[in-house]
């Protein structure tokens, strides 16, 4: 079975910095494969918030993680500072599928690749609903 390469940063439009800590590395010396999905859930809901679709407290339609994934390339181990790339590759009528990448130092190739997939849910039922035309606007800028 023939491996994917890992994504370049070039193929990227939205990086968000992350600094390693101490006790991200577990006892290998490398960073533990749980940060990297952290790592990207902190991606995806920074860039919600900051664009004003996502109140994480009174937004009465959220997204919820359905389904996650992550590809391992090569090593990220503290004290590295990782940039991770953010992308959306599907947008349907109330899920999203995010494509992620964390790119160590200046790297070009990713050390890993991920995704995430939200379903947009009523806060109150949690039955899924539409994305909002808001939410659907600002996903639309990374697309494509």
């Amino acid at each position: 079975m023939s491996r994917l390469p890992p994504s370049s940063r070039a193929s990227f439009r939205l990086l968000y910095s992350i600094t390693t800590r101490w006790k991200d590395n577990d006892a290998y010396g490398h960073v533990n494969n749980v940060e990297y999905y952290s790592w990207f859930d902190t991606a995806v809901n920074r860039f919600l918030i900051e664009n004003g679709t996502l109140d994480v407290v009174r937004s009465p339609v959220v997204g919820l993680m359905v389904e996650s994934g992550c590809r391992y390339h090569s090593s990220i181990s503290y004290p590295d500072e990782v940039a991770i790339g953010v992308r959306v590759t599907k947008l349907g009528t109330s899920s999203v599928r995010y494509e992620l990448a964390a790119f160590r130092n200046d790297e070009a190739a990713a050390s890993a690749d991920g995704f995430l997939v939200h379903v947009y849910v009523d806060r109150t039922t949690q039955r899924p609903v539409p994305i909002p035309d808001a939410a659907r606007t600002v996903l639309q800028r990374l697309t494509g």
